[in-house]
């Protein structure tokens, strides 16, 4: 493949950004963490701008090997600053702290993408919830909810995972009802998040059987409601001493 870049340019063909974008989406699946770089720095001095495409192929070779920081650092190169990318660097860049625990960076990093103009859309404040919930940080979790309540970001399904997952790990089962209902409970359960979140932190217990549940009553209506009572009675039978709301 290098061999061959390198003909095409000696022959005057330019390096176009679908080309430059399938180098570093190839490098990134088949080639070293190291090796990567070594090629994103060779279409760098080619004046290669990376792509979506590119980008995200990228930031999954980091995330799978766990290189939080190296990703932080790629992202900073690439240019936060880019609008044609919509949230994207900005939010991989919140995911590589959130993933790492590091909440006072996350949140200043946060402030960070909101001053610089761009809106924080529902990855954005899942990540952040997510982060939230593994560290049990209710009031952090909460507020986000406010916020996004605010913002008119409608809840999904990882968002639900986020706060059930999060109350029942710490044996608060009796508290749910305060923050579901101000939630989006009669809504039709989906997915809308970033796959590439699920790389850095799986997928919860809730948001897995939901998934799970959705898929063997494929031709049944869901709401969140009746995912979220299916899931409190199925947690109930395992934990008789934990208390559940009836929804």
């Amino acid at each position: 493949m290098e061999h061959t870049l390198t003909l095409m340019l000696s022959r005057g063909f330019p390096l176009d950004s679908a080309t430059g974008d399938a180098f570093l989406r190839y490098y990134s699946h088949f080639a070293s963490l190291d090796d990567l770089e070594i090629a994103y720095s060779w279409l760098k001095r080619s004046r290669h701008l990376p792509r979506r495409a590119g980008i995200r192929a990228v930031a999954l070779a980091y995330l799978r090997d766990r290189k939080l920081y190296r990703l932080g650092r790629f992202l900073r190169d690439v240019g936060l600053a880019r609008k044609d990318l919509g949230n994207l660097l900005w939010n991989l860049l919140l995911l590589s702290y959130a993933a790492d625990f590091k909440m006072k960076s996350l949140q200043r990093e946060f402030l960070n993408m909101v001053r610089a103009g761009f809106c924080p859309d529902l990855t954005t404040f899942n990540i952040r919830l997510l982060a939230f919930s593994k560290m049990s940080l209710f009031w952090d979790l909460h507020l986000s909810l406010e916020h996004m309540k605010r913002a008119t970001i409608v809840p999904d399904l990882v968002t639900y995972g986020c706060v059930v997952d999060s109350y029942l790990d710490r044996r608060l089962g009796r508290n749910l009802r305060f923050v579901l209902d101000k939630m989006n409970l009669d809504d039709s359960p989906q997915v809308l998040t970033d796959p590439l979140v699920f790389e850095a932190f799986g997928k919860g217990s809730f948001h897995s059987t939901a998934e799970a549940f959705l898929e063997f009553r494929r031709n049944s209506p869901w709401t969140y409601r009746k995912v979220v009572a299916t899931y409190l009675r199925k947690q109930s039978r395992r934990d008789r001493n934990q208390i559940f709301w009836n929804y």
